[in-house]
């Protein structure tokens, strides 16, 4: 027990750190992945059939392929095959290359969401407005977007919190994100070594984390919740 007690401070300052890029990973993920992947949607759900094609069967090889795949390929690949390592090294290199995978991973996750919100909206809607004489544009935003909103926040709010798990797969390109630095006390890390509780900590990071998206979407949906749809 005095062992873990003299340790403890080093552990947490290193898994703060780690946490921290835990973060900024999840939240570059998102400014880049809910944009795309309402631009894929629209892809997907064009008229002009060549596109369509091209997009589904793009979003079709992203979910159908692990990500951790797609993590190792992204990395990898210029460098081994085109001898041209895009990403750099050392930590920033690993970190943008671990960001482009997620958020092309992510937004053809959204986007699939997008496009089911979007298409449930009845046909009778878009009829009204263009009967008020709106635009497409115009009806989009006013008419179909909020509830669109309403319908696709339960499940954007499972994906968002799965992304929180799931950035603990860019360990696997050594990203230094919380639960690598935690697996380093396994194997020694700042004169640390054989240690398995510091895992254990870095479980209580992600619970807390994903119970604080849980009550922020759960406020989300109360204050949606008067859009009947």
């Amino acid at each position: 027990m005095e062992k873990i007690i003299e340790q403890f401070p080093i552990v947490f300052q290193a898994l703060n750190s780690g946490f921290l890029q835990t973060l900024k990973l999840f939240c570059t993920t998102l400014l880049g992945a809910l944009p795309l992947g309402l631009i894929i949607a629209f892809g997907s759900m064009s008229k002009f059939k060549p596109l369509s094609a091209v997009v589904r069967t793009f979003v079709w090889i992203i979910r159908g392929s692990p990500l951790m795949i797609q993590l190792l390929i992204i990395y990898y690949f210029p460098g081994l095959v085109w001898n041209n390592p895009i990403w750099g090294s050392g930590e920033n290199g690993r970190f943008l290359a671990a960001t482009v995978a997620f958020i092309i991973n992510y937004a053809c996750y959204f986007s699939e969401i997008y496009r089911g919100g979007i298409q449930s909206i009845p046909v009778g809607q878009h009829e009204a407005a263009q009967v008020l004489g709106m635009s497409k544009g115009q009806t989009f935003f006013r008419v179909i977007l909020l509830q669109v909103v309403k319908r696709i926040v339960p499940p954007m709010s499972n994906e968002i919190i799965t992304l929180v798990k799931d950035t603990s797969l860019a360990r696997i390109i050594a990203l230094h994100e919380v639960l690598f630095t935690g697996e380093n006390f396994l194997t020694g890390s700042r004169g640390i070594a054989g240690e398995v509780w510091p895992l254990f900590f870095t479980g209580v990071y992600y619970l807390i984390f994903s119970g604080l998206l849980t009550i922020l979407f759960n406020k989300i949906e109360k204050k949606l919740s008067y859009f009947k749809v």
